[in-house]
């Protein structure tokens, strides 16, 4: 989990969809169907993912109803994280830009992620997604840069097939109860070591921005993480709406949608402009990672 914030003038910005918890006309409402009883779950839990590139004749057209990446959305959540006893207030922005990126033979989606951290930036981020032909949503990798009082900390970047990383789900396309938990990337070297399984459906919730039902829960914990869990909630055709914890989380981190707009084309332009800065950055502080990989395209 890493974060990065970026501001556009709302001038740049294009109202999103009305607040509805029903796919938006975009977003094919077969794309990942609610499972029913007559769907068979699966039983093996594996420690990594097989991702196989031959499975992805259409990576980037993300369509996934519980976590669909159109290029153009951005995503605004605002809640609260504890140190030092305090509550801090927190806000991320998560934008799907419109470059792609090939990370082991895969083509996959450029997501522009800023963090702050009572106003101030603490982390940007590029990160990687793809969708197979099953219609399940692949993580293949980030470059996260910390920032400490506006000064550079540290990058633990992670690229599926380099240093022993592995892809991982974000998404399955027929999520259900019972399903064995599943590898959401694997990191080793910068201990990036995340599990998901789903914990609750038809679910409801409320966050700023709207009302959802029917909403699934996703339950996180890393290697290590005992009784420590990350909970993303997903509301069909919109995506993540809330953030929250359960157990021994030492942040108590609560996030929850404030906004989702679809941006201009100027707006676009700012963020496609910011990812690819950073990822110039990152070819030059990650020359053994990041430097390995081909440079992210506009998408065609």
């Amino acid at each position: 989990m890493r974060r990065l914030t970026l501001v556009i003038v709302s001038l740049l910005m294009i109202s999103a969809s009305a607040c509805s918890s029903a796919p938006p006309a975009s977003v094919p409402a077969t794309a990942a169907p609610i499972p029913t009883a007559a769907t068979p779950i699966e039983t093996v839990e594996k420690q990594f993912e097989d991702l196989n590139p031959s499975n992805f004749a259409r990576p980037t057209a993300i369509n996934n109803a519980w976590f669909p990446l159109k290029p153009g959305t951005q995503f605004v959540y605002e809640g609260y994280t504890v140190e030092d006893g305090q509550a801090v207030h927190h806000r991320l922005v998560f934008a799907v830009t419109d470059l792609t990126k090939v990370i082991g033979g895969v083509r996959t989606v450029v997501a522009w992620i800023v963090d702050y951290s009572n106003d101030q930036l603490v982390e940007k981020e590029i990160s990687f997604y793809a969708q197979d032909n099953d219609g399940t949503i692949w993580y293949l990798g980030e470059h996260p840069e910390a920032y400490q009082d506006g000064q550079f900390v540290e990058a633990p970047t992670w690229i599926h097939g380099l240093e022993d990383a592995r892809a991982g789900i974000t998404m399955k396309a027929k999520p259900q109860l019972g399903m064995p938990s599943y590898s959401a990337g694997w990191g080793p070297a910068v201990n990036f070591t995340d599990r998901a399984q789903v914990s609750q459906m038809g679910q409801r919730t409320s966050v700023p921005f709207c009302n959802y039902e029917n909403v699934l829960v996703i339950a996180e914990s890393g290697q290590g993480e005992l009784n420590a869990f990350q909970l993303k909630y997903y509301a069909r055709g919109v995506g993540k709406v809330r953030v929250g914890w359960r157990g021994a989380d030492a942040t108590h981190e609560t996030l929850e949608l404030v906004d989702r707009v679809e941006l201009s084309p100027e707006a676009l332009a700012q963020i496609r402009a910011a990812a690819l800065e950073l990822e110039k950055h990152a070819y030059e502080i990650s020359k053994d990672v990041y430097g390995l990989t081909p440079p992210a395209e506009s998408a065609k």
